[in-house]
């Protein structure tokens, strides 16, 4: 929490990785981890698409990606780029010549396989065009598109396979003298991907991107990609994340930064630890957390927010928290500022004096960055 010292027991010791550039957001090296998404609109269709990549955006993805299928998307492309605050990725499947086009728009990265794109001139064409409008690459290595020949070698998708699937694709782009690339090695089965990722992380220095692709609904995908791209995160692994959900994009923005969050990884907005309550609150903690979530939303800078419902553990995070509430009895709870009792607050009014209090917490902080800065 942002007011207690540094524990080492906390301390993730991240693998050591080249560091490219996705236009000109770092990724890999020292770079903090990047946040993901990617639109579902009709990329043909500028404006819902650009709406879309300013909404995630603005809940703070570093990149987005849009998927190029045709002309008509690489040709929309251009103005989608103009129009993004953020790097923008094109998603290439089998026609290099989409690749190509979408580094003639200004696309910052490429998302292919170099070995479904065709012939070795094929590879040279889309290296040349990359190194020519300073693209990155993404080699996107999935298990539910493995090569024909890896399948036939190894019976199924499984690590084995889809590592030396990755590391002929970084051959591919090395041979053409293309280092400008990050590589994922992505499953829809946890236990698959992270036994890829884990031997991918050893064989090559390159960044990767984590994902646990296709990983369900809302709730079903964010437990699943929690599980999957925790685990690998908490031993160092990963430069930059999606997470894939049949939900919103920028739900994909959310849950990433709360699985970075909770490892202390990346701090953006406000961190809210709360109760699941019972019995013993002092208030009605569900209502208030999701309306504290919905009010605090436009808050960027990092901080801590405990609201507990009782005395039994209330007091204790409120010391290990920016800002805590805790609930009493007549009515009534207790304000903690630093982790220390500050005033008493009538229930109905908690809400909105909270949401002052972060506030004003928000512009002393920024204040006193700038003022160092």
């Amino acid at each position: 929490m942002s007011h207690n010292p540094i524990r080492p027991w906390r301390d993730i010791a991240r693998r050591k990785s080249r560091r490219i550039m996705v236009g000109d957001v770092p990724v890999g090296g020292d770079a903090p981890i990047t946040v993901q998404t990617m639109t579902n609109t009709i990329t043909s269709d500028v404006r819902a698409t650009v709406d879309q990549v300013l909404r995630s955006a603005a809940a703070g993805a570093d990149i987005v990606r849009v998927s190029t299928p045709d002309e008509a998307s690489t040709r929309a492309l251009r103005e989608i780029v103009r129009e993004s605050p953020v790097p923008i990725v094109a998603d290439i499947h089998f026609h290099y010549r989409r690749a190509i086009e979408a580094a003639e728009a200004g696309a910052a990265c490429l998302r292919i396989n170099p070995g479904n794109i065709g012939s070795a001139e094929r590879v040279r064409e889309v290296v040349k065009a990359a190194k020519d409008h300073g693209c990155s690459i993404r080699i996107g290595v999935n298990a539910g598109s493995l090569e024909k020949h890896l399948l036939d070698k190894y019976g199924e998708p499984c690590p084995d396979a889809m590592v030396e699937s990755g590391l002929d694709h970084i051959k591919l782009l090395q041979d053409n003298d293309f280092h400008e690339f990050k590589i994922s090695c992505k499953a829809s089965d946890v236990f698959l991907a992270a036994a890829a990722y884990q031997q991918l992380a050893e064989a090559t220095d390159a960044p990767i991107h984590l994902g646990i692709t296709e990983a369900g609904g809302l709730v079903s995908g964010t437990v699943k990609s929690a599980v999957g791209l925790g685990n690998l995160l908490w031993a160092g692994i990963g430069d930059t994340i999606r997470v894939s959900l049949s939900a919103d994009p920028v739900e994909e923005v959310k849950v990433g930064y709360e699985i970075l969050k909770s490892l202390g990884l990346r701090t953006r907005g406000v961190q809210i630890i709360s109760c699941p309550s019972c019995a013993r609150q002092g208030f009605d903690v569900i209502k208030t957390v999701e309306a504290l979530e919905k009010r605090l939303e436009h808050i960027k800078t990092p901080m801590s927010l405990s609201i507990i419902g009782c005395v039994v553990n209330g007091p204790g995070e409120a010391l290990m928290t920016d800002i805590g509430f805790t609930g009493g009895g007549a009515g009534s709870g207790m304000i903690y500022l630093a982790g220390k009792q500050d005033h008493k607050l009538s229930n109905d009014k908690m809400i909105d004096h909270i949401v002052d209090l972060v506030e004003a917490r928000a512009a002393e902080i920024e204040a006193a960055k700038a003022a160092a800065e």
